[in-house]
């Protein structure tokens, strides 16, 4: 037995899973984004956003070390001495490991993730070109996409220009979040605040839909900074000529997203396949990215349960050795090449110069 959180996967689904991170390792590099390699250890950091959920290892000095659990965070601390000036791209793809799965986020104990970061710029066309990247890995993998987009940042503006305390101001972010509306009434009404602070809180966790969202927010009496996030992401938007489905009322972590966050679904799946967003000063001085589950990704795809046949069976290492680059060819070792063939859908065996089709 495995241990619980953790798969093994047979040939089709194993096959499958290195085809899609091939399609998107050629994907991101095809938009300049360069290939990483990061280690699956690094020093056990208490104030990592996932300490208490990583697995912690002590070695012979004594250090404390964790399997790594997530990208972003180790990838930002090992390329601050090497970035300079100008932009940069990078593409990174392994595994990660977490001592306790999330059933919410149906999120395994160990799992794969793909994802980039593009370092040193910022604004609306470097946000464009993430959420286009997001658009197109999805369909590199065969999925068709929903892209939803929220503003955390905008969130937070008009947090902390209501004069709410700052418990009183997380506790509103919590309830935005989770469009919790009885519940943000009644904690406004425990505090003095103008009326258009009051009705600019309470019109968030309904920001939800289309383009129309853009203008119902515009419309609102908002404070200066969240007014201009607004008008960046509907450049954004413009750039990209893409449909989105916004949630402006998306508050997750608003201290850590500077800008835009998304994530991406497929329809009849009900988990994110894909979520990122702007993170200007929070590790990097200007920085955005995203992250793709793999497994969510094989999930959402359904991939067959039946190994899928050769091509060609080969009788002889000749034959082998001539067709093997160019079509999918096994080698035969047994008795009865021609039921071999029939029972596996073989349609082709090979001997030596000679090629025949399966009767």
């Amino acid at each position: 037995m495995i241990p619980e959180g953790t798969r093994f996967l047979l040939p089709p689904e194993a096959r499958l899973k290195a085809e899609l991170l091939g399609r998107l390792r050629e994907l991101f590099l095809r938009h300049g984004y360069e290939p990483v390699e990061l280690p699956a250890l690094e020093s056990y950091d208490p104030a990592h956003p996932l300490a208490q959920r990583a697995f912690k290892l002590v070695d012979r000095t004594g250090e404390v070390l964790a399997l790594r659990s997530e990208f972003t965070t180790l990838l930002a601390k090992l390329l601050r001495p090497h970035l300079g000036e100008g932009v940069r791209r990078f593409q990174y793809a392994g595994a990660l490991w977490l001592r306790e799965g999330d059933a919410e986020l149906g999120r395994l104990r160990e799992y794969t993730q793909v994802g980039l970061e593009l370092i040193g710029a910022t604004g609306p066309l470097a946000d464009a070109e993430v959420l286009h990247l997001a658009f197109a890995a999805l369909e590199a993998l065969g999925l068709e996409g929903v892209v939803e987009v929220g503003l955390p940042s905008l969130v937070g503006e008009v947090l902390k220009a209501s004069g709410l305390p700052e418990e009183a101001q997380k506790e509103a972010q919590r309830a935005i979040h989770r469009k919790n509306l009885p519940e943000l009434s009644e904690l406004l009404a425990r505090h003095p605040l103008t009326e258009e602070a009051r009705k600019t809180l309470l019109a968030l966790p309904d920001l939800y839909g289309e383009a129309e969202v853009l203008a119902e927010a515009k419309g609102l009496p908002l404070p200066p900074r969240a007014r201009k996030a607004l008008e960046d992401l509907e450049t954004t938007l413009a750039l990209l000529e893409r449909p989105v489905l916004l949630d402006l009322g998306l508050a997750r972590r608003y201290e850590y997203y500077s800008g835009i966050f998304f994530r991406a679904y497929t329809p009849g799946f009900g988990l994110p396949l894909l979520g990122g967003g702007r993170y200007d000063g929070a590790l990097l001085p200007r920085a955005a990215g995203f992250a793709l589950g793999v497994e969510r990704a094989l999930e959402a795809l359904r991939p067959p349960q039946k190994e899928e046949a050769p091509e060609v069976l080969a009788l002889d290492l000749k034959a082998l050795r001539r067709l093997a680059g160019e079509r999918r060819v096994e080698l035969f070792h047994g008795e009865d090449p021609l039921g071999y063939a029939r029972r596996r859908g073989i349609p082709y065996l090979a001997q030596g110069e000679r090629l025949w089709r399966v009767e």
